[in-house]
């Protein structure tokens, strides 16, 4: 046959086969108010994306052409024949030598791994409405040993839609991260922008034959025009950050053409440092058959320049915490060591240092240091250790005021086993050496009472006599890995100056829904024992400077406070807030103003009604659409959940939520919230009456 002939009969088939090609529509509702056309080898999905707005989006079902045919918002085409790409590189987790996928201390990138592109086939595509949004499926990818399927998710009220690889193995003992963004394959882009470190919009001019490079930004958000609109990319704000104890800014997106010198052409997204900060850097877990979700955000804009950042802002706060009347914010754990690095150096710090600068600018009201970790000298001699102490004291009552507290701490990692924090509700002068004869506590002429600690015993008598709490740093992870349960039957740990443990999203797995998923977990578990523990969020970071990517490590306690004491006064209204459960965590993007189970809140004991039941009423406030809320149960062996599903949720929003649930022979119960960027709050326990 001629060849011509076989040529023209092939494409003629592809061609046919593209024509052909069916979208599974059985699971689209058009109640959800976004519709859907399939003309040929186009596939149109329309959205509403607020008053009086539209988004489309024309995606070319043809294999070997680019998937995102045109975008557009209301009158705008905003960016045309763009491909998702998908970088995935694939190491090994150590599950041998601590405590199997909880795992901090690892160095995924010190062993064997590969990176991968991520194929897309084109084989299927189907539309499925859950709540308001609406999901748009194609498979299938593949890479290595993973394999899934591409999901594009619309919301409802907004110009902004998700883009996700969710894909899963079969091996075992697998740490993965991934790099993604859009490929402009017709060179229709214009421009290139971000926002510096230092806050300055940059504009650049696209040159399609420059090598892609990284770049440090503020707000993890790279945008791209092509003089009509604005297409920008960020990631899921905490999520996408695997833990490390630094925040240092990595460089997490990218522009430019073959990027990794793996994708071809010019492109757009996010990226991770593979290296982290060159200490422990785990990656993410990847355990079998889960599916990890490696996904980016994308946002619409009619407009050009700065609008399109300033939407993208509001998704975080402006990545500050929000003010709430009746609440201050928390955030504890900070190993700035200035004291030893600076002040015990005979270095002058300015006057407003650079970690301060950091804490008021994201919102901060209180900050709980973990200073002398490792750095100092607590076991003496006792006239060095009391001026460590006094230079600590003194600097932090030198930064507070009025509408701020930097307030002392500790990380000492002596007498009750692993790491643990220490908070006390003023200064106290304390010294962790008590030697044979000494008494526990004598007066100093220029401190003042100090105290001499020599084990266990003596420090929980110390906690008791000046009113201090303790809690376990890292649970269950890093140098707390049998922490607290190897000694949850001793006498400090039943104690209530023992609050509990603190929670970071720590380790990191994109199959999750929330983050944290370990120290959530304890805390059901100390319920279950019949303790009443509180768990209070923790950075647990190093060097803190307004470079750094801190937001997207930070976290925050509202603690239920009119308002801030004095310094001098002490703190004790904090103390107790954090020890009696008066305080709910997030993240920054989903708040609970209000929540109360049968009328009481968090920290008190409720009783249920005749027939088992608890109605709950909750306040949330958020920004991403929201997911769920779950209410978590235990009868003091088992735990429950009972989910509330919010896919109905729209960007924005803020709103009350009254419902009952059947809790009958349960024993406590506590509140999670969570949004479709897994962002979240959770409260402290409940308490019910036999």
């Amino acid at each position: 046959m001629n060849p011509k002939l076989i040529l023209f009969i092939f494409f003629l088939q592809a061609g046919l086969v593209a024509a052909q090609t069916k979208v599974n529509t059985e699971k689209f509702s058009k109640k959800n108010e976004a519709s859907v056309k399939v003309d040929k080898d186009i596939l149109e999905i329309t959205w509403p994306t607020g008053a009086n707005s539209k988004g489309k989006i024309e995606f070319n079902m043809r294999k070997g052409e680019p998937l995102f045919k045109r975008i557009q918002l209301n009158s705008k085409v905003v960016a045309t024949d763009l491909d998702p790409a998908f970088l995935l590189s694939i190491g090994k987790r150590d599950l041998m030598s601590q405590n199997g996928w909880m795992i901090f201390f690892d160095k995924v990138p010190l062993k064997p791994y590969k990176t991968y592109p991520i194929e897309l086939q084109k084989n299927n595509f189907s539309v499925t409405s859950i709540g308001s949004r609406t999901v748009l499926t194609v498979s299938s990818l593949s890479a290595d040993r993973f394999a899934g399927d591409l999901e594009i998710t619309f919301y409802n009220g907004s110009p902004l839609f998700n883009v996700a690889a969710v894909m899963s193995t079969k091996e075992d003992a697998t740490a993965i991260v991934y790099d993604a963004g859009l490929m402009d394959t017709k060179n229709a882009w214009k421009t290139i922008s971000s926002i510096t470190t230092e806050g300055k919009l940059i504009d650049a001019p696209v040159n399609k034959t420059d090598t892609a490079v990284n770049l440090a930004v503020k707000y993890r958000t790279i945008a791209a025009s092509n003089g009509s609109g604005t297409l920008a990319i960020f990631p899921a704000p905490h999520q996408y950050f695997y833990p490390l104890d630094e925040a240092f800014n990595l460089k997490f997106t990218w522009h430019g053409t073959q990027y990794r010198k793996m994708l071809d052409g010019y492109g757009i997204g996010i990226r991770q440092d593979l290296k982290g900060d060159n200490r422990f850097v785990p990656w993410f877990n990847a355990p079998p058959q889960t599916k990890q979700r490696m996904n980016f955000f994308c946002l619409l804009s009619d407009q050009l320049g700065e609008a399109a950042f300033t939407e993208v802002k509001k998704f975080t706060n402006n990545d500050s915490y929000a003010k709430l009347p009746g609440f201050k914010t928390m955030s504890s754990h900070f190993h700035n060591e200035i004291v030893m690095k600076v002040l015990m150096a005979n270095r002058e710090l300015p006057e407003v240092p650079d970690f301060m600068k950091v804490f008021k600018s994201t919102g901060i009201d209180i900050v709980h240091l973990a200073e002398f970790h490792y750095t100092a000298h607590p076991k003496g001699p006792d006239e060095l250790r009391l001026l460590e102490l006094k230079t600590l004291f003194d600097m932090c009552k030198q930064y507070s005021d009025d509408g701020f507290l930097l307030l002392p701490g500790e990380e000492p990692n002596e007498f009750f086993g692993g790491h643990w924090l220490q908070f006390f509700p003023k200064q106290v002068y304390w010294i962790m050496q008590r030697k044979k004869g000494q008494p526990l506590y004598e007066e100093h002429p220029v401190y003042g009472r100090i105290y001499h600690i020599g084990d266990k015993d003596d420090m929980l008598k110390l906690l008791e006599m000046e009113g201090g709490l303790a809690w376990t740093a890292h649970a269950r992870t890093k140098g707390s890995v049998n922490a607290p349960d190897v000694y949850k039957d001793e006498t400090f740990f039943k104690s209530d100056r023992f609050m509990g443990a603190a929670w970071k999203a720590m380790p990191a797995d994109l199959s999750e829904p929330r983050l944290g998923k370990r120290v959530l977990d304890l805390l059901d578990d100390m319920n279950n024992w019949g303790e009443k523990k509180t768990i209070i969020a923790e950075a647990d970071l190093f060097t803190i400077t307004p470079e750094n990517e801190m937001y997207a490590h930070l976290n925050v306690n509202y603690m239920m406070l009119d308002k801030l004491p004095k310094y001098e006064e002490g703190w004790n209204p904090i103390v107790e807030a954090m020890q009696k459960g008066k305080f709910f965590t997030s993240t920054g993007e989903v708040l609970i103003p209000m929540l109360t189970a049968n009328g009481k809140t968090s920290g008190e004991t409720i009783k249920l009604d005749a027939a088992g039941n608890v109605n709950i009423k909750m306040q949330l406030k958020w920004t991403f659409p929201m997911n769920f809320i779950e209410v978590i149960s235990g009868d003091g062996s088992k735990v429950y959940r009972d989910r509330v599903d919010l896919t109905n949720t729209r960007a924005f929003g803020d709103q009350v939520f009254d419902f009952k649930k059947k809790l009958k022979g349960r024993k406590w119960l506590r509140v999670e919230a969570w949004d479709t960027a897994v962002n979240g709050a959770f409260s402290q326990t409940f308490y019910i009456d036999k």
